[in-house]
């Protein structure tokens, strides 16, 4: 987690996977109101009996393979270079063995459509269904649509039958305390159950998932992800996505109802449309907060403004602080990603901001995240590293060719690169890195080495740096 309690603390069931099966009849169906018991009376003695001959047969298991992939850049094998100069041709290295792993599922319509969770399948080359796990038929499944920051995906399944399904419920009345029956694929024991409570609701828990979470103490493990938490009344009203590594007996659900909002978007175009600002993020710290103006550490720094992006248009600048969003109060740039993600396509919202010691409100008009651009590929020059004054200790080059390679970074970009840095200096204490990126030196943009020593002075210098995809500010002390 990135706040105190650390997302490490949380394990996705990545070997496990849940389905859940949907359709749009299904949707507006309702619980039937079961008849209250009397004070004192006990439950139905086969309640969970029943509840498992319901479930059961529309819960079913995944596996999934991950191929070996390419090596990327790194040490090689010296015996490997020995031979390709003794045979003057490539050498291949013996490839790794495909990554398997087991999870759970289960079918919420007839013609083979299910709902697991996104980090269930996410890489994953090949998907595989088996209906019971004495079965030997593996269905092939295709990804109808996914999304990581709810963590559900659709998969679906063809069949020449209709397929049993588990009924979707709502999330919404249900009640800390009330009987719970989780399903799944704990560590590969296919189709089973466990029961608990609910004990508690709404866990904000937004490193691990967008939604509020149901917390229960019915045991799963991992296999159980994507799997079925179902009420007493046999309805799905969650489905398990992540526990606490801390405790015992503490899992985590994505409420239904959340889930079944977004069923729609996913089978239609296979994602969740997202607002988009164009904007690298950055949370304040004392350290930025006084250089920045602030009295205090809440709102979310603007480190990078996309050109041509709705902040631009906007007029939100670097260094802008974005204090509320759409009516929401921004705290900190994770706050912000989710409010602008939530944001409605097309839309006009305000955006308060905080610049240079003053408050003003910005018209923002809400745009789609674009696809990701494919690179373009070209001839550079080749630059000498220019080192940095002031016994700063790193040196800075115009991209090339090579050290675009060097540094995986992308074809497109042309800021100045960061290529040495020296032991036990100040940039080493900074925090700056190879391959980092200097996009602006003391908020003066800067576009080529020779532009970052002219703007290199005695004292404190602010760069900002895009390492990545993360664009942060470190403070460079020179020695007067």
């Amino acid at each position: 987690m990135k706040k105190s309690s650390g997302i490490s603390s949380f394990i996705f069931f990545s070997i496990c996977c849940s389905l859940v099966s949907f359709a749009a009849p299904q949707l507006a169906l309702a619980e039937k109101a079961a008849p209250a018991l009397k004070l004192g009376e006990p439950m139905p003695g086969n309640l969970f009996v029943e509840l498992a001959k319901t479930i059961n047969p529309a819960v079913v298991n995944i596996s999934t393979s991950t191929l070996p992939k390419a090596r990327g850049r790194g040490p090689r094998d010296p015996m490997m270079e020995m031979l390709e100069q003794f045979y003057g041709v490539p050498m291949q290295q013996q490839s790794a063995r495909p990554q398997q792993a087991l999870g759970t599922g289960f079918i919420i319509r007839e013609d083979g459509l299910i709902v697991t969770n996104n980090h269930v399948i996410a890489g994953a080359d090949v998907i595989q269904v088996q209906l019971t796990e004495k079965n030997e038929k593996f269905y092939e499944a295709k990804v109808v649509g996914s999304d990581e920051r709810t963590d559900i995906a659709l998969l679906k399944i063809v069949s020449s039958e209709k397929l049993p399904v588990a009924q979707l419920g709502s999330s919404k009345d249900t009640e800390v305390g009330e009987w719970v029956a989780a399903f799944g694929n704990p560590y590969g024991n296919g189709h089973t159950m466990t029961k608990g409570i609910v004990s508690a609701k709404g866990r904000d828990i937004g490193e691990i998932n967008k939604f509020p979470l149901i917390q229960t103490d019915a045991p799963i493990n991992p296999g159980n992800s994507g799997g079925p938490l179902v009420n007493s009344k046999g309805y799905v009203i969650g489905v398990n996505s992540a526990i606490d590594a801390r405790a015992q007996g503490i899992g985590f659900a994505i409420p239904i109802d959340e889930v079944k909002t977004i069923i729609p978007q996913l089978e239609k175009i296979g994602r969740i449309r997202k607002g988009y600002l164009g904007v690298g993020l950055g949370d304040i710290d004392p350290q930025a907060a006084n250089y920045l103006g602030m009295k205090n550490l809440e709102g979310a720094v603007i480190l990078q403004v996309e050109r041509g992006a709705a902040a631009a248009k906007a007029g939100i600048q670097a260094y802008d602080i974005i204090t509320e969003f759409n009516g929401k109060k921004i705290k900190n740039s994770s706050e912000l990603r989710d409010a602008v993600a939530d944001s409605a396509i097309g839309s006009t919202v305000k955006a308060k901001i905080f610049r240079e010691g003053k408050t003003k409100t910005l018209d923002v008009s809400i745009l789609e995240k674009p696809e990701a651009r494919k690179s373009k590929t070209g001839e550079g020059k080749k630059y000498f590293g220019q080192k940095a004054p002031f016994e700063l200790g790193f040196k800075v080059a115009d991209p090339n060719d090579l050290l675009r390679k060097e540094f995986e970074l992308d074809p497109e970009q042309s800021k100045p690169v960061v290529i040495e840095i020296s032991n036990n200096s100040v940039a080493v204490r900074s925090g700056l890195q190879a391959g980092d990126l200097i996009l602006d030196v003391n908020r003066k943009e800067v576009n080529s080495a020779t532009d970052v020593l002219k703007q290199l002075k005695k004292g404190a210098n602010t760069l900002r740096i895009l390492r990545g995809e993360a664009v942060m500010i470190l403070v460079l002390e020179a020695a007067e």
